[in-house]
């Protein structure tokens, strides 16, 4: 995963109205439920032997390997609360908007006489439902991390850069070299 797929995931998570499960018998339970009762999938997912998913599920193991561990720490989250997570995607998508925080490399690509030496820069900015709706629908559509770069650097270019086309007309912005980002919504 890349930097702002994480971010995503994060904001993901920030939407959660109740703790996911604690213990592992009820983390493999929910990840069984959102399987539809595939102990298979689940054992695909977790990177173990389907044995080993079922013995959980009877109470034959209490306590999972470190990789195991892992494994529930990061596919738990993914499958809590889908519809808390959905109706905030939603609301993000078509009335809120986003707001990025990130401090990063920015190039430019500006007419002659004005400066294009990129430089790294803290910025928090509201991007509109419309960046929001992109960034979610190549997150789906299984997008590369420079694909969904792509999309904030234009959101950032035309909010913030640009101002909503107020200034900088022929600006062209990069967006590298990311030290740090996160998404809220």
């Amino acid at each position: 995963m890349g930097d702002i797929e994480d971010a995503l995931d994060r904001a993901d998570r920030e939407a959660f109205t109740r703790e996911p499960p604690k213990t592992p018998l009820a983390q493999i339970r929910l990840l069984v439920r959102a399987e539809k009762g595939s102990t298979r999938a689940v054992a695909a997912r977790l990177g173990v032997s389907q044995r080993t998913v079922e013995r959980y599920l009877a109470g034959q193991r209490k306590t999972p390997q470190k990789r195991l561990a892992d494994a529930l720490r990061r596919e738990v989250p993914k499958v809590w609360q889908p519809r808390v997570r959905q109706r905030r995607r939603k609301q993000a998508a078509t009335t809120a908007g986003i707001t990025i925080e990130t401090r990063a490399r920015f190039g430019y690509t500006a007419p002659i006489g004005t400066t294009d030496d990129g430089r790294v820069r803290r910025l928090t900015v509201h991007l509109p439902p419309e960046y929001a709706r992109r960034l979610f629908d190549a997150q789906q559509q299984g997008a590369s991390d420079q694909q969904m770069r792509g999309i904030v650097a234009e959101g950032l270019q035309e909010i913030y850069f640009k101002d909503g086309g107020r200034r900088a007309d022929n600006l062209e912005v990069e967006f590298t070299s990311i030290d740090y980002f996160d998404v809220s919504f």
